[in-house]
């Protein structure tokens, strides 16, 4: 399965080197010298050179991209890696998303409330979109107070909602 961890941003220098918005929990991991990045939604691949920290991101030189010009042709580029079946994060509390959507929720007595749909990224913590049997999208803050339990291979999650959280709303 393809992932995306990073979008290509404007070429630094002249002799190649791109800078990199990274979209991955694990930059050590994903931009290591001699990884290779598949660019999205084509069968091209870019092999890493050398990899260094440029204020708050990481700027990145592929083989073969050795001028200017050829960084710029880059810029916008998705980045992805092939990621193995069954293939998970080193921290047992971090998931990857395309992991969690399809799980369904369920409270901590067992009743069913849904079925993750997408986790969303917000400033202040993640979030899960889950939607209700009624067909109502419910969220959930991917904290450990609200969601104690993550069982991937029982394919499900247990969530502890506080008050009002999934009350439906009425409209105004």
């Amino acid at each position: 399965m393809r992932v995306v961890v990073a979008r290509v941003g404007r070429a630094l220098g002249v002799k190649g080197d791109v800078l990199i918005d990274s979209r991955t929990d694990e930059p050590e991991r994903r931009f290591a010298v001699g990884n290779r990045l598949l660019v999205a939604d084509s069968e091209r691949w870019l092999v890493i050179e050398s990899a260094r920290h440029h204020g708050s991101r990481l700027c990145l030189h592929f083989a073969g991209i050795d001028d200017r010009a050829a960084a710029e042709s880059l810029t916008g580029l998705l980045l992805e890696v092939e990621r193995l079946p069954g293939e998970r994060p080193a921290d047992p509390d971090e998931y990857y998303d395309d992991d969690l959507i399809g799980v369904a929720v369920v409270a901590q007595a067992g009743e069913p409330i849904g079925v993750v749909v997408e986790v969303l990224h917000l400033p202040a913590q993640d979030v899960l979109a889950v939607v209700t049997a009624e067909g109502r999208e419910v969220l959930i803050p991917f904290v450990s107070e609200i969601v104690p339990d993550v069982d991937l291979e029982a394919g499900r999650i247990v969530v502890h909602p506080p008050d009002g959280l999934l009350d439906a709303e009425e409209p105004p």
